[in-house]
């Protein structure tokens, strides 16, 4: 499977806003988007801000999302393709597919600092879903399903860890965690509203539907 393997400071500055790609160290002083001389696009022209053509602004949308949720191009139009399948505003349902992706979810728990981090909780086995282990990180989440991790130590602890690093976390309104145990279960579907990234996602779908 392909990876994107270059800097992940890149993808950002690219879009102008933190897609908290490195976790804690988006919300630093360290953060590219931070620091005045990096927060141009990268390359030897980033400082050429002109202005951009309709076709542009809707590849930043699209470019913006895919990114947020780290997929390939290909991934990514399977999702949009699913989405469009289905009654409904298709924009909306392309991002409640996404944002029910496990590895999002694990994200979203605090379970991992990053989406990053979480696909490798995920890859060495440490979840589980309704008491399986479940190793796919775009493995969909639905109503009911409860989240464990691997009975080892080294599964709860580094967890643990995580958890502790801001004891004032709340889980939004679908995902209910126990932080004590730890474990989670999806009590509800995504909205709009528990969507954090700002995004027009309706240029998604128009500049995917060409």
């Amino acid at each position: 499977m392909g990876r994107y393997l270059e800097s992940s400071c890149k993808l950002c500055r690219r879009e102008g806003m933190k897609l908290m790609l490195k976790g804690a160290k988006c919300e630093t002083a360290k953060c590219a988007i931070e620091r005045r001389e990096k927060s141009m696009a990268p390359g030897q022209h980033g400082w050429r801000r002109g202005k951009s053509s309709e076709y542009a602004v809707r590849l930043r949308e699209k470019q913006k999302v895919k990114r947020y949720y780290g997929m390939l191009n290909s991934q990514f139009m399977r999702y949009v393709a699913e989405a469009a399948s289905k009654p409904g505003n298709t924009g909306e349902l392309l991002l409640v597919l996404l944002e029910r992706r496990l590895d999002n979810v694990v994200y979203k728990l605090n379970w991992a600092p990053s989406r990053k981090a979480a696909r490798q909780v995920i890859a060495h086995g440490h979840v589980h879903v309704n008491g399986r282990k479940v190793d796919i990180a775009d493995f969909r989440v639905d109503i009911g399903d409860k989240l464990t991790l691997k009975k080892a130590e080294k599964s709860t602890k580094r967890v643990k860890e995580q958890l502790a690093t801001n004891p004032n976390f709340q889980a939004q309104s679908w995902l209910q965690l126990n932080a004590d145990k730890p474990e989670a279960t999806i009590v509800a579907m995504p909205t709009r509203d528990d969507i954090q990234i700002p995004v027009e996602e309706q240029l998604v779908i128009e500049f995917c539907s060409k």
